[in-house]
């Protein structure tokens, strides 16, 4: 049973991570922010309606903006409500922000935090309160960025709340370990899920050995593996899954 949040675009890692978890035969609740996609420019012509086309009938879906603080408990509710129980939550949601120094604002570093990191942390304390019924074991898999691997200056609300992320990891996971949930991050690098220019594209496609830009794809089967009974072993980890891309090069 899993709940996975940023789940609004067929192009996105959520709706890549929703799809592989339905086929290794979870149940799963999908969380999705319209809103944020049409602020960013990141909307797609189908958008949400695509993606509940797309997934199998029965998959459930609230739209809920993690902004609100009490968003996270009541997806975790939510989640008990429809598919029984919660055993693995996947937080690829994220509020973006293209903002240097001289351009931010306290507003914009606020609500990448609420979005970001706050309700990271309040989706793990959700995930222990509803565990807490017998059930062993759980799975939370969090979602940071390269902020540090290489400077992000020119979207300084996301790297500073995504490297809070970074850093709470391994203290989330020493805070369920006793309850058997693991915790851990991922770091998927630079993935085409429609928001870098043509440009871009061709520009940093050289600094990937594959030739290529990271797929959706090749990021929901690191994610299966961590919410798999594979992974029970491996907890507090922040793995960067770039496909070994290249920075050097580039700065």
């Amino acid at each position: 049973m899993a709940l996975v949040t940023g789940v609004s675009r067929p192009n996105s890692i959520g709706y890549a991570v929703a799809r592989r978890l339905l086929a290794d035969g979870a149940r799963v609740l999908i969380q999705s922010w319209s809103p944020h996609d049409h602020e960013s420019g990141l909307a797609t012509a189908g958008g949400l309606d695509e993606v509940l086309a797309q997934l199998p009938d029965g998959v459930e879906h609230v739209a809920v903006d993690l902004a609100d603080p009490t968003a996270p408990a009541t997806l975790a509710d939510r989640a008990v409500e429809r598919l029984g129980a919660l055993d693995i939550v996947v937080a690829t949601h994220a509020h973006s922000s293209n903002l240097g120094l001289d351009e931010v604002t306290a507003e914009a570093l606020d609500r990448a935090w609420a979005v970001n990191a706050r309700a990271a942390v309040l989706l793990a304390q959700a995930l222990g309160r509803v565990r807490d019924n017998g059930r062993p074991g759980g799975r939370l898999v969090l979602f940071t960025s390269g902020q540090h691997r290489g400077p992000m200056a020119g979207e300084l609300p996301y790297a500073v709340s995504k490297g809070a992320i970074h850093q709470m990891t391994a203290s989330l996971a020493d805070a369920l370990a006793d309850r058997g949930i693991t915790v851990n991050t991922v770091n998927p690098g630079p993935v085409d899920t429609g928001w870098p220019s043509q440009e871009l594209l061709e520009r940093l496609r050289r600094a990937f050995p594959a030739g290529r830009w990271g797929a959706p794809d090749d990021i929901a089967g690191v994610v299966a593996f961590l919410a798999s009974d594979d992974a029970a072993w491996l907890t507090g980890a922040v793995l960067d899954v770039e496909g070994g891309f290249r920075r050097d090069p580039l700065l």
